[in-house]
Parts: C-alpha cells; structure tokens; sequence
C-alpha cells in the first residue's frame, strides 16, 4: 500500500518562528512530558497522556477560536478538554475508563469561589490531624484494610496516615470539592511510596531512588502542598482574559452513537487513542482503584474497565469467545478491502507465529479488534465534525511477533473510505529503542506520528 505524501502538521501556517517550533519539541508531542509541569494539567500523572502543547498548535493552526467546539473520543484526563477550556473554546469528551473519567472530570471543574476553597482546605488538613491526634494509630490495622498490593508500596505508618487522609477526604459532603480532594491525594500515591510506582509497572521489591528521605516525609503536609499548589493552579487559570469554554466529558463508550452531540457540530477533534502495542489501560490506574476502594482483584478491573475499553490489549481477550476464520469484521472488508487483505495476511502470520511462542499471546485476535473498533469510533467522529473540519490523532505503529501493522496508514485508508476527503502523516519521534538489547523483543523499528483526516 503507497504512503500518502507526508506534509508538516508545523508548517502550514508562515506565521510559525523558529522559537515557537523549538518550544512544540515535535519528539514529546505524543507525551505527558510538557503537561508535568502544566497548571491543572499536572494534578495527575498520566502514562498515556500526551502533551497539551500539540493541542495548542493545532488550535491555533486550524484557527479554532472562542466560542467553537472541539471532541476528542479518547479523553483520557481531559488534555484537550482543558486546552479548550482555558481557550474559551466548547468541547465535548468521552472516556470509557471510570476512574479516569473521574480525573478528567475533576480537573475541569473551575467554578470554585476561591476564598471558600482554601477555607476548605485549611479546614479539611486541620480535621486530618486532629484525627491523627485521637487515633491510636498502632490500632488500625491497614493490612486488613487495603489489597497487598497497596500494602507493599508503603510502610505501615505511611499507610496508615494515607487511610485516615482517605476517610476523612470520603466523610466530605459529595459534590466538587470532595473530587478535588481526593484527586490531591490519589496524585500523592505514587510520587510518595516506598517502592518503585513509576509507569506502567509497579515494583513492590524494589525500592525507590531516595527511600529513606521519603520515609519522613508528612503525608498530611504533602496533601496540604498538593492541594495549594491545585488551588493555585485555578487562580492562575482564571486569571486569563478569556472566558472559560464549555466543556462536557461523558463517561460512555466513542464507537457508539452519542445523543448529546449533533451532527456536524464540531470543529476540530483531536485525540491520541489507544495503542496498538499491548498496553493494558485498564492496569495501569490499578494501585489507584485499589487505594480507593473501587477494585480489590483483577476480576474486578476485568468487570469494571477492561470490558469498556476498545480492544488494544491481549488481556482483554477470552480466545475461546473468537471465531479465528473470521477475525476481521464484515464492516472492515466492506469499507476497505484493500485494507482488510492486507490486515488478513498480517494476521495470519501473527497467528502462525504464535504458536512458536512461549507467550502464545492473542496478537492476532487484538489487531482485528482494534480495526473493528476504530471503524465504528471514526465513522461517529465524521458524523459530528463539520464539512471543512479536521481529526487529528497521535498515534504509535507495531509489530506484534515482529510483523509490522503501520497503524497510521490503515487508519488514514479507513477514514477515507468512511467519507473523509483525505489524510496526510507526520512522524513524530522513534520509538522502541530503549528494548532493542532485549533478545526477546522484535527488531522492527517503530515511530510515533500524527494522522489527519479531512472532512470535505
């Protein structure tokens, strides 16, 4: 299949300098790397982010304005949600991971009256430690309390302090500031364990760089810190001439119809989907979910997230549900045979392959499934852009057993034969290089790009 010309998601528009091409840093626009340091957009680490400055450019080079709508189908914790808001431009999310939605829901919320707020911040850390003050801490037993992996990623004491901020932060009255709250503390978790939390595993037998300073730290003064630094967050935000924008996250599922947007009502949609790379989403918030109560087994992920998600991912894959003459939807061969040929043959190859694998993972059923899923997600996105508008998406290729699926031309094709006009690609940065000394990873080199689609 012949690549489409590649042209410059940067360098369309004249006007843009070379301080400005600097500061996008092209390689970390499909990272969470510049939003670590972002107002509000720092309130949770996220693996799977992608840095705000990408939807910056491409609001400012497609000239989405004030008082225009925007959509991304894979909200995530509201990346583009927030640029828009801080824009005064309306837009519409749908995230399909609860406990991710809760984050991206939070972090749009800005309507706080601010001397309230801080009020309650003061007022919750000193209900904190008059509890600690009465508590006999010795007493409670965390270990009943929490799953073992929480339990290893703290000492006692620790944890012990993180349960009381937890039901104290749980005993709020429901309602913004209790989601603020409690976003201030699930951020703490991983920046404060005793072991290695870091994205996307966690470690519990190895200890964190720097343990034992981090075995004094306050968690009550951590929280504090944290929730100021949220608080000045918001003042800085309001600050800005603009009106904030609208902004609508849904919890729901993008390949299905959804009722609260009208057709072609959007101007933009800019989103970075799940990878096809095997990344289990619904994993990665797994010590988050468990801390708070809302998961206690893998079982429970599996019945919570992992059957909402889009397939990207072996673990999502019962085989014996399958049938593996027909992987590939009707709908895929229909739009674009051509496209589905070659995914057939891929496929099959992966299927071969993986039988000659200790692993035997089901690479072949998950490179169906993501094909029949962003079918169904691009034909919704088309449905609610308007004519002239664009679909812009971060996106990683793969090779599962070393067969090589070039994500960004599949899609681009699939797009065109649902209705949109065209597609261009850009690459972004290499990806991978960090595994080519592990004997049991492929050699195919892999990159990150980003696809636009136009709606004529």
């Amino acid at each position: 299949m012949a690549l489409p010309v590649q042209l410059s998601f940067f360098a369309e528009d004249a006007d843009v300098d070379e301080k400005k091409g600097d500061e996008l840093d092209r390689a970390n626009l499909g990272t969470f790397q510049d939003s670590l340091r972002a107002p509000v957009h720092r309130w949770f680490t996220y693996p799977a982010g992608f840095s705000f400055k990408a939807v910056e450019e491409a609001f400012r080079l497609y000239r989405i304005n004030p008082g225009m709508s925007v959509y991304d189908p894979f909200a995530g914790t509201a990346t583009t949600n927030v640029v828009a808001k801080q824009y005064g431009i309306h837009s519409f999310g749908v995230e399909a991971h609860p406990f991710v939605h809760f984050v991206g829901r939070t972090k749009l919320f800005w309507e706080f009256i601010f001397p309230d707020l801080l009020h309650e911040i003061d007022g919750l850390i000193t209900s904190i430690r008059r509890n600690i003050e009465k508590q006999n801490i010795t007493a409670i037993d965390v270990r009943s309390i929490f799953p073992e992996l929480v339990c290893k990623c703290y000492s006692d004491d620790k944890l012990t302090s993180l349960y009381l901020c937890r039901e104290a932060i749980n005993a709020l009255p429901p309602g913004p500031f209790r989601d603020f709250a409690r976003l201030g503390l699930t951020n703490l978790l991983r920046s404060i364990a005793d072991v290695a939390t870091g994205w996307p595993y966690i470690s519990p037998q190895k200890a964190k760089k720097g343990t034992k300073a981090n075995n004094g730290i306050s968690v009550v003064d951590s929280l504090r810190n944290q929730l100021y630094q949220m608080y000045s967050d918001l003042r800085e935000v309001a600050s800005r001439e603009s009106s904030p924008g609208r902004a609508n996250l849904l919890l729901g599922d993008s390949r299905l119809h959804q009722d609260s947007i009208e057709s072609a009502s959007i101007d933009l949609a800019f989103t970075s989907p799940p990878y096809l790379n095997n990344y289990d989403y619904s994993d990665r918030t797994r010590l988050e979910m468990y801390f708070w109560g809302e998961a206690k087994s893998w079982g429970d992920i599996t019945q919570k997230v992992r059957s909402r998600l889009i397939m990207s991912a072996t673990t999502q894959i019962a085989r014996s549900r399958y049938d593996e003459s027909q992987l590939l939807s009707a709908d895929i061969s229909a739009a674009v045979p051509h496209v589905a040929a070659e995914l057939e043959s891929k496929i099959g190859e992966i299927s071969r392959r993986r039988l000659t694998k200790g692993g035997k993972k089901s690479y072949d059923i998950m490179v169906a499934g993501y094909f029949n899923d962003m079918l169904k997600v691009f034909r919704e996105t088309f449905r609610i852009l308007k004519p002239g508008a664009h679909f812009l998406l971060i996106l990683g290729d793969s090779a599962p057993y070393g067969v090589h699926i070039p994500t960004d031309v599949y899609l681009g094709e699939i797009g065109k034969a649902i209705g949109f006009s065209h597609y261009n690609i850009e690459d972004l940065r290499v990806r991978g290089g960090k595994w080519k000394d592990n004997p049991q990873r492929h050699k195919v080199l892999l990159k990150e790009s980003i696809l636009t689609l136009t709606k004529e």
